[in-house]
């Protein structure tokens, strides 16, 4: 059993990494036990090559052969994991996870060299949905839902440990909603087991009623499933290089519009929601600042398709609805090409991809609740040159705000914006344009998934980027997905020293 207490010593023993070894081994026998799901389709079905059932069942035991003995050599009746060990292991945990979903892609019958299955696992891990891939329609079904679990695994993984972890650790502000994560009516405490549990409830119970919509709206049931594990995790994988435009009914936009807004919403509050608990996600000052800022997003594109473009207004607003929710939330579907929107959508939509949706949802970006908490200080700022002996605290959700949450937030949104700087130059001098470098670095660190112009726009691909480029995005979309500071704490000195 592993324990996530925070114990009061907090010296860091390099040679105590049992613990972290413990759980990458069972982290291994994880992705050995769930990468025989595609092999069990392809076995049922029999209609695909040997090839890609045996690269599965290789998988399943290089992966099984990795963990087995981390599993038995560093076994314990029980571990303290303290703040440094939580953050070597998420990281250690990230990318040794990616490497072995790696390898039914280099393994099948696409062959993908290991820059590209590498790309193609980290975006779907980290449900960013940016895609190598071309005539994706053509692609064994195996494969596809290898890359839709991925999305939905990492949808997943990413919620728990954001809320059950970092929320202990200080990490981006994430503190800040440890008293939402805690119904002492209920007995639902902050324990990692307790939180797992809960959220996974609802998370599945989200992606079942999302199916069984998408199946009502006109989809087969494969598309159904698969795209249902798409959209709840905010990844935006697809079975064809169309996107959602391979479906023609609206019904399909509005129902993905209304699931990638619910898993754009805490999920901690959803689960108060089903014990009863609404009027806790209805009073959350996030839900309802996501909400009016979706909501203002639909209206305004809508209505600059329908003025602008002379489109029809039930059609302008199902386009503009869903091109809004799709970006805030970081899914990154698309049904249309809409650089062709002209200069102030395009421009609008491309400081979209920096918002996100809520903290504590599958969505990536720099979060709602941080821009929040930032325009809370300008207005207490200035309130303050006006009235210079007069006390502005700053308060959240009828609560004040620790200059802790303060310092993390402004470390954040500073660190994020930096990522996106440097990742932006370090693609141009991989000899990109601007509007590619600039879109990449920013859709990769923020998870959306599509970028903007010719190349890796909306009907675009990430195939022909140089392979330096592709490691960069690589990079960039890790950071992004692990929050950045996550990341760059184990890089500092003090980190290595007792």
């Amino acid at each position: 059993m592993i324990s996530y207490d925070l114990p009061i010593r907090t010296e860091y023993d390099l040679l105590k990494l049992r613990p972290i070894f413990f759980v990458l081994g069972a982290l291994l026998l994880i992705v050995a036990g769930i990468v025989l799901l595609p092999a069990t389709y392809i076995w049922l079905e029999g209609n695909e090559s040997s090839v890609n059932l045996n690269a599965f069942l290789l998988t399943s035991l290089i992966a099984l052969a990795a963990g087995l003995p981390l599993l038995i050599v560093n076994r314990s009746a029980n571990f303290h994991l303290v703040p440094r060990q939580m953050y070597l292991l998420t990281v250690a945990s990230w990318l040794i996870i990616n490497i072995f979903c790696a390898l039914p892609f280099i393994l099948s019958s696409i062959e993908l060299r290991l820059v590209d299955a590498v790309f193609e696992t980290v975006s779907g891990t980290t449900t960013t949905g940016s895609t190598i891939l071309t005539d994706i329609d053509l692609l064994p079904r195996s494969i596809m839902i290898w890359r839709a679990m991925l999305q939905w695994l990492g949808g997943i993984g990413i919620i728990v440990m954001v809320v059950a972890i970092m929320s202990h650790l200080r990490v981006g502000g994430m503190r800040l909603f440890r008293s939402e994560a805690s119904d002492k009516s209920e007995k639902f405490t902050s324990r990692t087991k307790n939180i797992a549990r809960s959220i996974g409830a609802v998370y599945l119970a989200l992606s079942l009623l999302c199916t069984g919509a998408y199946k009502l709206g006109g989809m087969g049931w494969f598309n159904a499933v698969l795209h249902a594990m798409t959209t709840i995790s905010t990844g935006g994988y697809s079975t064809s290089d169309l996107s959602l435009q391979q479906f023609a009914s609206s019904n399909i936009l509005w129902i993905s519009c209304v699931f990638m807004y619910l898993s754009g919403l805490p999920f901690v509050l959803l689960v108060q929601a089903t014990r009863g608990h609404g009027a806790a996600l209805f009073r959350d000052q996030q839900v309802r600042g996501y909400t009016y800022f979706v909501f203002l997003c639909v209206l305004v594109l809508s209505a600059w398709l329908a003025m602008f473009y002379d489109m029809p207004v039930l059609e302008a607003l199902s386009l503009g609805a869903f091109t809004s929710i799709s970006i805030i939330t970081t899914t990154g579907y698309t049904t249309i090409d809409y650089n062709l929107w002209g200069g102030l959508a395009v421009g609008g939509l491309f400081f979209l991809t920096f918002t996100g949706a809520c903290a504590g949802s599958t969505a990536g970006g720099i979060k709602m609740f941080r821009f929040q908490i930032a325009t809370t200080m300008l207005r207490n700022q200035l309130n303050s040159m006006l009235h210079p002996r007069g006390a502005f605290p700053n308060f959240y959700n009828g609560r004040s705000v620790s200059d802790e949450i303060v310092t993390s937030v402004i470390a954040f949104s500073f660190v994020f914006l930096g990522t996106v700087a440097v990742l932006a130059v370090a693609l141009s001098l991989t000899g990109l344009d601007l509007i590619t470098s600039l879109s990449g670095a920013v859709t990769s660190v923020a998870n959306v998934g599509p970028g903007f112009g010719d190349i890796i726009g909306p009907v675009g691909s990430f195939s022909p980027l140089p392979d330096s480029a592709k490691w960069l995005l690589v990079t960039g979309m890790i950071l992004g997905r692990l929050e950045i500071l996550t990341v760059l704490v184990i890089f500092t000195a003090g980190f290595w020293r007792g």
